[in-house]
């Protein structure tokens, strides 16, 4: 068996938040096959700190702090016709890095992490190429482009043009190209259009024993009135800034006419100015980054997921049900995840139907508690992340000379 190089545009480690978790998941499970390369980028200073961890689990890695703000990037983009999120991701370094070891180690597969990093795949490399694009991402910009108004519009379809060009591309490329949900690869095969390119889900495992109540107190904010409804995630991040906002503005006043005494903690690093600003709002508690995420779901009477936007499987609504915490979902947050609503969870496909069900939850807390250890088995019984990569795995260990060669 020969050696992998790995390229994700974030260093796994630490696995704090989502795309992180997954590629941290998939990283492990690799090097424990045998050598892994790692070129990856490094966003801050938490990130920088946590290459010791990387260089323990790579045969050899580069790290490369990322430098070009957005900004630059789109300037950099518009006179080449490229996609920003590529631009954005742009380093010699890694070129260099990947050029060297292709020629003086038995790579025989290139496992890419998100799609921005398949422009470092080499046009002459002739082994096994396998692309992660976790999300749709073109389709991510194209929702965004449906939301926006003036010059924001047209800069958000041209990088869903050019990032799904990019995408499809790659894709024929590869021998393998996943997402994170069925969903996911059923609307990307639609704009593909061709059966011949091989596409499947790898679906978001959860890890049990680190999501587990038992092994956290539950005590983030005692002898605070309730009910206390949680939402966990990047607090910069375009489609959780715009969730928290319409929650706080168009459900929680509707959800305190009935219980006056209800609080929203938003809690994930980096709160945007638009989330620091609900903090005004009366029951809205902008906690910002936490050294333990699991506390504050421990201690919540509902976790809520109401975003709008979302693509794949959302890691905060597996977190939650796997801390055995009744959760409430939007549809787009929902889907792709295999449960049963007001059995494991709760879909709410409105702000009625989400005010209701923070309401139904509040009201009763005993069906909350039985959601959540519903939640929770369920969890335990489907969604392990040795399960969710055992297909995998096992597509990787046929030698990369019997997989067919790419389209």
């Amino acid at each position: 068996m020969g050696e992998l190089l790995f390229l994700a545009h974030r260093i796994p480690f630490p696995p704090d938040r989502g795309d992180k978790i997954r590629s941290h998941a998939m990283l492990k499970a690799l090097a424990a096959r045998g050598p892994v390369h790692v070129a990856t980028f490094g966003e801050t200073d938490a990130d920088m700190a946590a290459e010791a961890e990387l260089a323990w689990t790579a045969t050899s890695h580069v790290l490369v702090r990322r430098t070009i703000s957005n900004l630059r990037a789109g300037l950099n983009a518009l006179p080449y016709g490229k996609p920003v999120s590529l631009v954005a991701f742009e380093s010699d370094e890694i070129r260099h890095y990947v050029s060297r070891l292709i020629a003086t180690r038995p790579i025989d597969t290139i496992f890419v992490f998100s799609g921005q990093m398949a422009q470092f795949i080499p046009s002459s490399f002739a082994g096994r190429v396998v692309i992660d694009f976790v999300d749709m991402d073109s389709a991510k910009f194209a929702a965004y482009a449906q939301a926006a108004l003036g010059p924001m519009k047209l800069v958000h379809a041209r990088e869903a043009r050019l990032l799904g060009a990019f995408e499809q591309q790659m894709a024929r490329r590869a021998h393998l190209s996943l997402f994170c949900s069925p969903h996911e690869v059923a609307e990307f095969r639609l704009g593909l259009g061709d059966p011949q390119v091989r596409v499947d889900a790898v679906v978001n495992g959860i890890d049990t024993v680190f999501y587990d109540p038992g092994r956290v107190e539950a005590a983030a904010y005692p002898g605070v009135p309730g009910p206390h409804i949680v939402f966990t995630g990047q607090m910069d991040y375009a489609p959780n800034v715009d969730a928290v906002t319409h929650f706080a503005e168009a459900v929680l006043p509707r959800v305190q006419e009935r219980f006056p005494n209800a609080w929203f903690h938003i809690i994930g690093r980096n709160p945007a100015p638009a989330v620091r600003a609900l903090a005004a709002r009366h029951g809205v508690d902008v906690v910002g980054a936490v050294d333990d995420i699991r506390p504050w779901i421990a201690s919540a009477n509902m976790v809520v997921a109401p975003l709008r936007i979302a693509r794949g499987i959302q890691n905060k609504v597996l977190e939650a049900m796997a801390m055995a915490r009744p959760v409430i979902a939007s549809a787009a947050a929902a889907e792709g995840i295999e449960a049963v609503t007001g059995e494991h969870f709760l879909v709410a496909a409105s702000d009625d139907a989400m005010v209701d069900a923070v309401c139904t939850l509040a009201a009763d807390p005993e069906r909350g508690a039985a959601m959540g250890a519903a939640a929770r088995a369920h969890m335990l019984a489907h969604y392990q992340w040795n399960a969710q990569l055992a297909p995998l795995l096992a597509w990787l260990d046929q030698p990369a000379a019997l997989v067919p060669s790419a389209a």
